[in-house]
């Protein structure tokens, strides 16, 4: 299951932490990064923690505690999601932010990276109970975040209508002369609110890009191939939905609640209808059967997608793994022993900061919308991401190829040396 126990929590969210560190140690080694500079990126710029009051809807009033670390800002303001999850804490914060980082520099965006969110449950919770968390949070985050400083975006149990409630409580602390240029505060928005067309599909769509641009490379056809999808959001709905239009078949689907499979393929439409009307699981879908959690890794298939948390294919499972692709649509899904097991295995890793960066770079192209007061087509938006993803592909499968290394290691290195010239060209204040 996705969910982890009280007692598995800590240690996953220190993992991460661990796993980013030994990523970023291995690429730094490699290209012989500058001792002071290294020193700069393996630390935060700012750890910020907020403890806020929020009456329930019974009367009562409850204290939260929310996170917003941002990472690095040498390439533009800090760019990265707010997610809403009771593994949030600084260590899983610190970990994403320092992900983000690498994900924009890898995708040349002029950003930063942050990360953050508030410790909760939110199933546990009413629509108007979240709506207010949202809004004392962003308060308490006051000017700790802005349009060219940090931009927050939707995560793991946030979405447009988040975006939405953050966007309108930031404007109402401005002046009325000041509130329609602080619109790109967020991104992530609905159509509506300032949103960009395409901005829902973008991360799946950028994980379906990438295993398309793999297959090319490798001169495999994915007509027929079968896929399984850990998590059934956003991102592994729209990953799922384009690879079946692309002619590939989804075998099988893990969430929070359960895991079901049909050899024979699922209906990603159906199956999202399904979640829908059934408190977004999957257990229960007629036109599948159930199966245990533990066995959901090792299933017979062609593409492994985990699009859930982070930390789930670990040293236990991964020597299970059959798929010989696995393209990250979550962030940090893959722990570094893991990682050792399947490159013995020959399975080839898309790694999370090139396979998911659909994500911000269509955050990228909202911003800019916004920034500009200009409003793109569905078709110029999604024309504009494949080119920019096609792009950060093609450098990393060429320095792989130079250097001799797997994905994730060429990933690193492109974006730690972006930012090892900007440090070299702008100097160290003072």
């Amino acid at each position: 299951m996705i969910a982890k126990l009280e007692t598995e929590k800590k240690a996953t969210k220190q993992g991460m932490l661990d796993n980013v560190m030994r990523q970023f140690d291995n690429a730094a080694d490699i290209i012989e990064l500058n001792t002071n500079i290294r020193k700069i990126l393996e630390v935060t710029n700012n750890e910020i923690v907020v403890h806020f009051p929020v009456r329930m809807d019974n009367g009562e009033v409850e204290i939260f505690t929310g996170y917003r670390v941002q990472h690095n800002n040498s390439l533009g303001p800090y760019k990265g999601g707010l997610r809403y999850h009771p593994t949030v804490d600084i260590d899983a914060a610190k970990a994403l932010a320092m992900w983000m980082t690498w994900k924009t520099s890898l995708a040349g965006l002029p950003y930063g990276g942050a990360k953050g969110g508030i410790q909760l449950d939110p199933t546990k919770y009413s629509n108007a109970e979240l709506e207010r968390i949202t809004r004392r949070f962003t308060y308490a985050l006051g000017d700790n975040i802005g349009p060219e400083l940090d931009i927050p975006a939707p995560d793991v149990n946030t979405n447009p209508q988040t975006m939405a409630w953050i966007l309108d409580t930031y404007m109402s602390t401005k002046s009325p002369a000041e509130r329609s240029t602080n619109m790109h505060v967020v991104t992530g928005k609905p159509i509506g609110a300032g949103g960009s067309k395409g901005r829902d599909r973008a991360t799946g769509y950028g994980v379906f890009l990438t295993i398309k641009f793999w297959a090319e490379n490798h001169n495999i056809n994915l007509k027929d191939k079968k896929f399984i999808v850990q998590g059934f959001g956003n991102v592994g709905y729209w990953a799922a939905y384009f690879l079946v239009n692309d002619g590939a078949k989804l075998t099988a689907v893990q969430d929070a609640y359960g895991c079901i499979v049909n050899e024979d393929g699922i209906d990603v439409d159906k199956l999202l209808a399904y979640t829908q009307s059934n408190k977004g699981s999957v257990l229960g879908y007629t036109n599948a059967k159930t199966l245990e959690d533990s066995e959901f890794f090792s299933l017979d298939c062609d593409i492994c997608i985990p699009a859930a948390l982070g930390n789930q294919i670990t040293a236990e499972n991964a020597s299970k793994i059959k798929a010989y692709l696995i393209a990250e649509g979550a962030n940090g899904p893959t722990d570094v022993d893991a990682e050792k097991i399947l490159l013995k295995k020959g399975i080839d890793i898309i790694p999370d900061i090139l396979c998911n960066s659909g994500g911000v770079i269509g955050s990228y192209f909202e911003w800019l919308q916004n920034r500009n007061g200009e409003i793109w087509s569905l078709e110029e938006v999604m024309e504009k991401l494949e080119k920019k993803m096609r792009e950060s592909f093609t450098n990393v499968i060429e320095t792989s190829k130079k250097r001799k290394v797997d994905m994730r290691t060429a990933a690193f290195v492109i974006a730690i040396e972006r930012l090892e010239e900007a440090y070299v060209q702008r100097g160290i204040f003072p």
